[in-house]
């Protein structure tokens, strides 16, 4: 290797080999400082100006070599051009500019992964090119179509073309290119002006094009008129035979004829055609005879009369409406015929049902019968000119109508109560319909109710009966046919199917014992009882002490009882009844008044009890009035008062006291007093054999002991009776009253009790204090 060879290798290998680590993958530094796009006309310019976009770009790198950029130009946000290159600056030019490069224009600049865009531009392109109309023949025949091309060459985008004849718009075609070749129809013969224009559906502030160039055609028109003949003529009688001609005189080629009635088509043929018919009345009208080629048509018109030779027949039923068992008739029969051709005997007439004959002639009897119903037809048919001709007339749907059947009575729910309102249907099983209901009421007065449809129920509103027998005086009629009388039925139906309920009387509470008082113990028994009510009954007894029913009990009894066991205190107070039935009209009671009384065993404790007492103070008046004269020292007076005195001042006893009294000897007392009840008067008469300490009256409470219940009862009361004691001077009584002023009663001092009751004073009297007792005095050794 020559010198030369390595110096050029050594200086190749120093300059590219930083281009060797960059392609290596050594990442660029660098920053896109701006782009900027200029136009050049900017703004608004006219069609076919040329433009200039120019995008520049700055950008900063630590490269020693420039950097490839990718410029993109972009309208209203799409890509129009793009291109990869290291210049800062791009040119894209528009040679010319048209209307659809109108818009918003930015330049967007992509260095390796970042891209920075330009401001925004507006261009508005004005105007329009002015399109070209080129036609393929300008001689045609009416009815030809011609071929029309028209273009924009300098426009792109995608463009609408419209085309006229004249001022007449006859085609629009969307086309994605700047040209469209269209086929144009040209109808009617003449001279024809052709031209077009277009629009850009991109952009529609551009507006419409100016026309294109006017291109002339001529139409000459075709002549293919159809000529039709009839015979025999116009005005024919049914049966004859008709013939229809229709044909083109010189025609072009390719044209076709047709024969037509009603847009029917009854023939058709090349150029010409006949046609026969034997007619009849229904072929009167109106035939046209048409002559087709390619879009072109001609029409000929003629029209024919066709006299009938016999009118249609007519059937006829009497009577219209007829009911079974009923005779009716059928008649068949023509108004008109042409006297020309026929006579009246010639038409001949057959009835059918169903479409099977039934007799023949115009005439026909019967009596209505369900077997008969059907569709009733007739024919009539005679002979003209060798034809023989048949006419039907209108089909009448005969079926009997059903006669009303008895009608039948009966209550709506199938229950009514008395005295309340209520509902009849009145309804025949059998009848065609309308049938008129009639009811009739107790004082036949008459209401009428018309069933036209098979929904339709004859009801009647009834204000009420207070009988069960009233239902027997309503009645009803039913009727359909005005030939035959009313169908009537009676209430006798109502009393075999209706439930006839009677609301319950007032019920009356009867209590036993009769006198609405009870002894503890014994039994209550109260009865509830009605007059009249249907049926099962529901009784209900209330006491008033308590809101809930006693008892409730449904029976088909007129009365029924409640029984109370043992009543007690708790059972006395006001009692009444409720009692209902399946009129669900609810009557009630007067309030009874029941009492309890003490029980029998009761009363006769406390009987015996007041006999044991009275014959205790007997036993004790008398014991005492016997021990008298022993008494020496001192004697204790005890004072007994009335039962009639006050509460607080009498001494009612218990049982058990009174029996301990009774057997006490009066002699050995121990610490009990007994006293005589001394008069006033006898009092101050009397002077005591040793005056040594008067002292003043103690009182005692008796508090009430248990009662035994084998002894006689004792007299309830809860008063507390005081017993005085007294110390008297006196020795003994000389002589006592004979009365002894009531009762003499015991009390028991208790030796715990030192507290003494105020004595009673008589009226007028200040009370006296009490003395302090002396201590060791008689008094004290006797209480204790």
């Amino acid at each position: 290797m020559s010198v030369s060879h390595i110096t050029c290798f050594l200086f190749l290998f120093l300059h590219l080999s930083p281009l060797t680590g960059q392609g290596a993958g050594a990442q660029s530094i660098f920053t896109i400082d701006s782009v900027t796009l200029k136009l050049d006309p900017r703004g608004e310019v006219d069609s076919g100006t040329f433009m200039d976009l120019n995008c520049e770009v700055s950008v900063s790198h630590d490269q020693s070599h420039p950097l490839t950029h990718s410029f993109n130009f972009l309208r209203d946000d799409v890509l129009v051009y793009s291109k990869n290159t290291t210049d800062p600056a791009v040119l894209h030019q528009l040679t010319p500019a048209r209307a659809a490069n109108s818009g918003t224009y930015k330049c967007q600049v992509i260095v390796q992964d970042k891209s920075k865009s330009s401001n925004t531009q507006r261009l508005t392109v004005t105007g329009l090119q002015t399109p070209v109309l080129q036609v393929t023949s300008q001689i045609l025949f009416e009815g030809d179509e011609v071929a029309a091309n028209c273009s924009a060459p300098d426009e792109y985008g995608s463009l609408l073309f419209h085309f006229y004849q004249d001022q007449e718009k006859i085609k629009q075609v969307r086309a994605t290119g700047n040209s469209v070749e269209t086929r144009l129809e040209l109808k009617h013969a003449g001279d024809k002006h052709l031209r077009c224009y277009f629009e850009i559906t991109m952009v529609p502030d551009a507006g419409r094009s100016n026309n294109s160039n006017t291109v002339m055609v001529m139409v000459k028109e075709l002549f293919i008129t159809p000529i039709m003949n009839i015979l025999p003529g116009k005005d024919v009688i049914e049966g004859d035979l008709v013939k229809f001609f229709c044909r083109v005189v010189n025609p072009p080629p390719n044209v076709t004829v047709f024969l037509t009635k009603d847009k029917r088509v009854l023939k058709t043929a090349s150029i010409s055609l006949s046609h026969s018919l034997s007619v009849l009345e229904e072929h009167s009208g109106e035939y046209v005879c048409k002559a087709n080629r390619g879009n072109v048509q001609k029409e000929a018109y003629e029209s024919i009369k066709v006299k009938e030779l016999f009118s249609k027949p007519v059937l006829v039923m009497k009577p219209r409406e007829v009911f079974e068992r009923e005779n009716f008739t059928l008649n068949c029969d023509t108004d008109r015929y042409s006297l020309e051709r026929i006579n009246i005997g010639d038409v001949k007439y057959s009835l059918c049902r169903n479409q099977v004959l039934l007799a023949s002639g115009g005439n026909y009897s019967a009596t209505a019968h369900p077997s008969l119903n059907g569709n009733y037809s007739c024919q009539a048919q005679a002979q003209g000119r060798g034809l023989k001709i048949f006419k039907n007339s209108t089909q009448i749907v005969f079926k009997a109508k059903v006669p009303v059947s008895i009608p039948l009575l009966s209550v709506v729910g199938g229950r009514l109560i008395l005295g309340k309102p209520f509902q009849l249907q009145c309804q025949s099983d059998n009848g065609s319909l309308p049938i008129t209901y009639t009811l009739l009421g107790p004082h036949r007065q008459a209401k009428l109710r018309v069933v036209r449809n098979p929904w339709d129920l004859a009801l009647f509103n009834i204000t009420s009966i207070h009988r069960s027998t009233d239902i027997h005086n309503f009645s009803c009629k039913a009727n359909n046919n005005p030939r035959q009388a009313h169908m009537e039925s009676s209430g006798e139906h109502l009393r075999r199917t209706a439930t006839i309920i009677e609301p319950v009387s007032r019920p009356v509470l009867t209590v036993i014992p009769n006198m609405g008082d009870v002894a503890e113990g014994e039994d209550l028994t109260l009865t509830c009882t009605v007059q009249r009510g249907t049926p099962p009954i529901t009784y209900t007894w209330y006491h008033t002490k308590s809101a809930l029913p006693l008892l409730s009990k449904t029976s088909n009894d007129m009365r029924l009882s409640l029984s109370v066991q043992g009543v007690s205190r708790e059972h006395g107070g006001g009692y009444f009844c409720v009692t209902n039935n399946p009129s669900n009209d609810s009557q009630k009671s007067a309030m009874v008044t029941v009492g309890v009384k003490l029980a029998g065993w009761k009363k006769g404790l406390i009987a015996a009890f007041c006999i044991l007492l009275t014959v205790s103070l007997i036993i004790i008046i008398i014991v005492k009035k016997g021990l008298l004269p022993f008494r020496r020292e001192r004697t204790v007076e005890l004072s007994v008062k009335p039962a009639s005195t006050k509460t607080d001042e009498t001494l009612r006893l218990t049982h058990g006291e009174v029996s301990e009294a009774a057997n006490v000897t009066p002699g050995v007392m121990g610490r009990s007093i007994w006293s005589d009840h001394v008069s006033g008067s006898e009092s101050d008469d009397q002077t005591s054999e040793e005056t040594t300490e008067v002292a003043e009256p103690q009182y005692t409470e008796v508090h009430p002991q248990e009662v035994d219940h084998t002894r006689a009862p004792v007299k309830k009361g809860t008063d507390t009776v005081y017993s005085e004691v007294r110390n008297s001077n006196q020795g003994e009584s000389e002589s006592e009253q004979a009365d002894g002023q009531g009762s003499v009663e015991y009390a028991q001092l208790n030796h715990n009790d030192h507290e003494s009751e105020e004595p009673e004073h008589e009226p007028d009297q200040e009370p006296q204090p009490e003395p302090e007792p002396e201590p060791g005095s008689e008094q004290d050794r006797q209480l204790e």
